[in-house]
């Protein structure tokens, strides 16, 4: 049992009951009854099912695939040769984030993710602020990477029976398509495996995420045959500014370790097993993206990348001049793609879970089904609304959408292991960040300069995005709140 250590101040107005609005919407919520609640839903709970092994491949499954798979044709032309300096630098973002995470997750071991962490130190009003971010991060992420796997299964369909989804019904609006149907179809087929519950749902993951894997592993030994030193004389073409760039749009891949802590109130052993989980995986993702995206740049000129999602099987086929291992590897990534669709689609209904038990959105979100012990109705809303959005929208503007939201989460976590450290310095961690708060400071800083290299445009959606989400929470978050 999570030992809470001293208990909360008694001028924490958590009750809800201080002077004036103000006081409202600073109210924390007590970790004591954060962690009380875990895994309680209208009408039952989640079951602890998950183990060590099978949170590291939900974060593992939520992270690799889709800064490789789809996203680094569009990084590339902004960064050139050094987008592998772009993925260390997101990595490095990551990591400092990352510890903030696991030392959090392993303390609130709760479905909330960083909007819980936030509710517990910095009040209702930034916690729902976190939350409405973690909404577009999740909910967006599914919907970009979901268009992505269309390009992959048309490779697919191509090198098998020859024949293609046409472009009308496989690429979206603004990309010469009028409907995505791929993308739809990858966000329902695994809404089926999640309506299943979280422990059939983290062993379809487990194996695709070996699949994925095994893929990658494969490009790199083919990938290095067609390797030209050449394509690196020119190493950053674009200065620092499009290094920076491209590795702000690359970040929201990193999403996958922040799956992991919406899974702590299914996880047997959350405070041990998660803060080990999001660190392993993290390293893993990181060395691979980085090693996979110094063999894409070595075996096809920079100028090259751009004009296919599905970049990597091009590179296959240039380098082996057969469609054999074009395909194979397009095979792979379907399967790579579907697993990260599939986590961070768990990784959605989690979060709107934890948000709707605490009252801030409607109930339904946080109805349990006796039987399978997964929240059904909140599965079934948000993949049709996640599978619409990929089906109508284009990828970039989503996945720089997704990077903006990400990287705010993750800011607000480094402050928030910063202030928990100080109002509550006796409770007991199953993990530290070393050397706090240099290093919460120091992510917090890189998640602050990277959202300032996106573009204003993704600054004015992601201005429009907290201005309905206050409307939002002034309209019906607040005055239904549990703690109110």
């Amino acid at each position: 049992m999570l030992d809470q250590g001293a208990a909360p101040p008694t001028t924490e107005p958590s009750n809800g009951r201080g002077r004036g609005t103000a006081a409202r919407l600073m109210r924390r919520k007590p970790v004591e009854r954060l962690v009380a609640e875990g895994g309680q839903g209208e009408g039952g709970a989640l079951r602890r099912s998950l183990s060590m092994w099978q949170l590291t491949m939900i974060s593992i499954g939520a992270t690799l695939g889709t800064g490789i798979f789809v996203v680094l044709g569009e990084a590339v032309p902004e960064a050139g040769p050094a987008v592998t300096v772009s993925f260390v630098i997101a990595g490095l973002t990551a990591l400092f984030s990352a510890l903030s995470y696991a030392e959090l997750a392993g303390t609130i071991p709760v479905s909330g993710s960083s909007y819980s962490y936030a509710y517990a130190t910095m009040g209702e009003l930034v916690a729902w602020v976190c939350g409405w971010c973690l909404i577009l991060e999740y909910g967006v992420s599914v919907a970009a990477v979901a268009v992505g796997w269309g390009e992959y299964l048309n490779e697919l369909l191509a090198g098998t029976i020859g024949v293609t989804i046409p472009d009308a019904l496989s690429a979206p609006p603004g990309d010469g398509g009028f409907f995505n149907l791929p993308a739809l179809l990858v966000v329902l087929l695994a809404m089926v495996f999640l309506l299943g519950g979280a422990r059939e749902s983290a062993r379809a993951n487990t194996v695709m995420v070996v699949v994925k894997i095994a893929a990658l592993v494969l490009f790199c030994a083919v990938g290095v045959q067609g390797f030209r030193s050449g394509n690196y004389e020119n190493f950053m073409p674009l200065g620092m500014a499009g290094v920076s760039a491209a590795g702000a749009s690359l970040f929201f891949s990193y999403i996958g370790f922040d799956a992991a802590s919406t899974a702590g109130e299914e996880a047997k052993n959350p405070q041990r097993d998660l803060p080990r989980a999001i660190m392993l995986s993290l390293l893993i993702v990181t060395a691979l993206y980085v090693l996979v995206a110094a063999v894409a740049v070595g075996a096809r000129p920079w100028e090259g990348f751009g004009e296919s999602e599905a970049a990597l099987a091009g590179i296959m086929e240039d380098v082996t001049g057969q469609s054999f291992w074009a395909v194979l590897l397009a095979a792979g990534a379907v399967i790579a793609i579907a697993s990260v669709v599939l986590t961070v689609l768990y990784g959605q209904t989690r979060i709107l879970f934890a948000m709707s038990r605490d009252g801030l959105v409607p109930k339904v979100f946080s109805r349990v089904h006796a039987r399978s012990g997964a929240p059904r109705a909140n599965t079934v809303l948000v993949s049709l609304f996640c599978g619409v959005l990929a089906a109508a929208v284009p990828l970039g503007r989503l996945a720089d959408a997704t990077s903006i939201g990400t990287l705010f989460a993750f800011a607000l976590v480094n402050v928030a292991v910063v202030v928990l450290r100080r109002t509550r310095p006796d409770m007991k961690r199953t993990f530290r960040v070393p050397l706090s708060p240099l290093f919460p400071v120091i992510g917090f800083g890189f998640c602050v300069w990277m959202m300032f290299s996106l573009d204003t445009i993704t600054w004015i959606v992601f201005g429009v995005w907290m201005a309905v989400g206050l409307a939002v929470y002034f309209g019906y978050g607040m005055r239904r709140s549990a703690l109110r």
